[in-house]
């Protein structure tokens, strides 16, 4: 899963969903650094991670994309189901996605000093690009692929998945929504856990 689904995943407390945003920046036991709801974010985004990493549903996705991008087969993936949660966000939230992200962008303006250095660098772009929007549409998540194939120095040239997701579209749409569904169910569980 991509930034909307971690931050979506992290209910309403601010602090779980700045922890799980930021998450992929702290690395090994220095989570232990952090405390409370931060904490608890960062435990979550990894749950999340390794629970999505190790579903048949989401590898039977991903694997659709293994031969020609290897590694990156997940990452695309990770986004193109953040294109499918925007895409079908009526469905998950009674909030405007627009306003959602919108007050996302601004919690994570006035926290700035807490975050991450590399959290802090990417956010300035994130809001300007309106990543989280843009998941909503083809048009965007191929913009999004470009971007992080940029990011990767063009290894695999990410955005022409875009062919193989526009010809698999339907199976992936059911399989990202028979998949978040029981994410929520075990998401709900484990913030209970760490609570």
């Amino acid at each position: 899963m991509n930034f909307l689904a971690h931050i979506y995943l992290s209910g309403t407390n601010d602090f779980i969903k700045i922890g799980n945003f930021m998450a992929d920046s702290i690395h090994g036991k220095r989570y232990l650094e952090y405390s409370g709801d931060l904490k608890r974010g960062i435990l979550l985004h990894r749950y999340i991670d390794t629970f999505t990493d190790a579903h048949p549903i989401y590898r039977k996705s991903k694997h659709r994309l293994h031969e020609k991008y290897g590694h990156y087969s997940g990452v695309i993936m990770d986004i193109v189901y953040d294109h499918f949660l925007a895409k079908n966000w009526n469905s998950y939230s009674n909030e405007n996605l627009e306003v959602y992200c919108d007050n996302f962008y601004s919690l994570m303006q006035k926290n700035y000093d807490i975050l991450t250095p590399k959290t802090q660098n990417l956010l300035p772009y994130m809001i300007d690009q309106n990543w989280l929007v843009q998941y909503a549409s083809l048009e965007g998540l191929e913009i999004i692929l470009f971007q992080m194939d940029y990011r990767t120095k063009h290894r695999v040239n990410m955005q022409e998945a875009i062919v193989e997701v526009t010809i698999f579209y339907n199976e992936l749409e059911t399989e990202f929504t028979l998949f978040f569904q029981e994410l929520q169910l075990h998401c709900q569980q484990k913030l209970l856990e760490l609570s």
